[in-house]
């Protein structure tokens, strides 16, 4: 096996940083209808360097809204066949005047490269283009059969995801699938991540009178449906903050002894964590520490709450109407359309007297994901760091959502392994976001390690 790739990212790492810096400059924000022709050019930039990396066979798979950048490179049956995931989409930079340097003018300061997309997700799957450019022109080919998938529409909920997957299965099967989206816990402390949390998401809307009253003459005996919907939201828990949604918890597997073991490993300042966010306690369901809770308990927020008059100064109005939005974040066996149901049946159970309520689901439900401590291909990337690190890799889970996880592993049959070196201060979807330059050299090195690690 050889290792001549290790010189050729070193001669070649200026290069590659100056591609990249290009790669940033495109603004291919797919939440913004006026970047539609952006998010196309970055397609082209993406497959244009596929093409430079060796790969064979290079196609976009079409969907309704932003191609999927898909490319091929068959070395052997005998190999197994790895499809690595990642997107070309971003962000909005939003807001503007919160940027040191420009989001899309990528600037190099004090070891790391600020732009939009530097590290969520631009960085860190080029990365992986150049690992495999590096085999293609050291050993002639990657070691192994390598499907890439980049998509254009991670930063808006992977929309046109699932059937695009479906439609094309045997186009896009493989062993697993390995995921340039994501990141290690802390600097120079390798980890690997089992779990992703599902989400179910709705809109509760509370109504009483047929229009907005005078407080002075009716509010007195009508029922106002801002207050009524705080009475009902404050349902949703009880003292203890378990949700009290009948059967919310009914599917849910509680932590194993192992479990808890694995995230006790990982450290935890609860003091450093209260001042980065700002608080001045921590809060949430007994009887679990803050890292089971954010990793593998199920939760209820309210995202917004709205009714009556908003503008400046006093309106003496009884509200009408009232609003508000709830996600839930899902632990594996919950299913995101039933949990929507709950809370509707919940939301009747519990209606305020003299109101009417309707529960409204959003688009871009999403099942969890897990993957078993045991896959061969996340023991292997363990391995990997393991050697690049000379550290005892940690065993993470991720309290968001990655819905082409389980999408992967329930169209294809196929896990994923995350595999990737975001960092929790590179300052993803805010101002400022910055990718390290060693984290760079890393991700290429690493890629090529665990490719070659994979081969049989």
């Amino acid at each position: 096996m050889s290792f001549e790739w290790r010189a050729y990212l070193r001669d070649n790492y200026d290069t590659h940083l100056d591609e990249l810096k290009e790669y940033l400059r495109i603004p291919s924000i797919s939440a913004l209808p006026d970047h539609n022709d952006d998010v196309r050019a970055a397609a082209d930039w993406v497959a244009g360097k596929l093409r430079d990396a060796g790969f064979p066979e290079v196609e976009f798979i079409s969907t309704d809204r932003n191609p999927i950048v898909y490319a091929h490179w068959h070395v052997d049956d005998n190999q197994p066949t790895v499809m690595i995931y990642g997107h070309y989409d971003v962000q909005p930079p939003d807001p503007l005047e919160l940027w040191e340097t420009p989001p899309f003018e990528p600037t190099e300061r004090d070891g790391r490269l600020y732009a939009r997309g530097a590290s969520d997700d631009k960085g860190n799957s080029f990365a992986t283009v150049k690992a495999i450019e590096a085999l293609y022109k050291t050993d002639g080919q990657p070691p192994v059969n390598v499907k890439i998938f980049f998509e254009g529409e991670e930063e808006i909920g992977s929309p046109s995801m699932a059937p695009v997957i479906r439609e094309h299965k045997d186009k896009l099967s493989c062993d697993f699938v390995i995921s340039a989206d994501g990141g290690m816990h802390a600097a120079d402390q390798p980890s690997v991540t089992i779990s992703s949390k599902g989400l179910a998401a709705c809109q509760v809307n509370l109504k009483t009178a047929a229009t907005d009253l005078h407080s002075g003459v009716h509010g007195a005996n009508v029922p106002n449906a801002v207050q009524s919907l705080v009475e009902l939201a404050a349902t949703f828990h009880d003292d203890n903050h378990r949700i009290t949604v009948e059967g919310f918890y009914d599917n849910v597997v509680d932590l194993t002894e192992s479990d808890r073991e694995d995230i006790a490993k990982v450290p935890y300042d609860e003091d450093a964590y209260k001042q980065m966010v700002g608080v001045s306690a921590l809060k949430g369901e007994t009887g679990y520490t803050p890292n089971e809770r954010a990793w593998a308990r199920p939760t209820l927020d309210i995202n917004g709450f709205w009714g009556g008059f908003q503008g400046d100064g006093v309106k003496t109005v009884t509200p009408n109407e009232a609003h508000l939005k709830i996600t839930c974040r899902l632990v594996p066996k919950q299913d995101p359309a039933e949990i929507v149901r709950l809370i509707e049946a919940h939301c009747q159970k519990h209606c305020p007297v003299g109101a009417t309520v309707s529960v409204d689901p959003f688009p871009g439900q999403a099942f969890p994901f897990s993957i078993s401590r045991d896959h061969p291909g996340l023991k292997t990337a363990m391995n990997v760091l393991e050697d690049m690190y000379d550290k005892d890799v940690l065993v993470t889970r991720i309290g968001g959502t990655v819905p082409v996880a389980e999408l992967f592993q329930r169209e294809l049959g196929s896990d994923m392994v995350f595999f990737s070196w975001g960092l929790p201060d590179n300052g993803m979807h805010a101002p400022n976001e910055s990718y390290r330059l060693v984290d760079f050299q890393r991700m290429r090195e690493g890629y090529c390690r665990y490719l070659q690690a994979l081969a049989r």
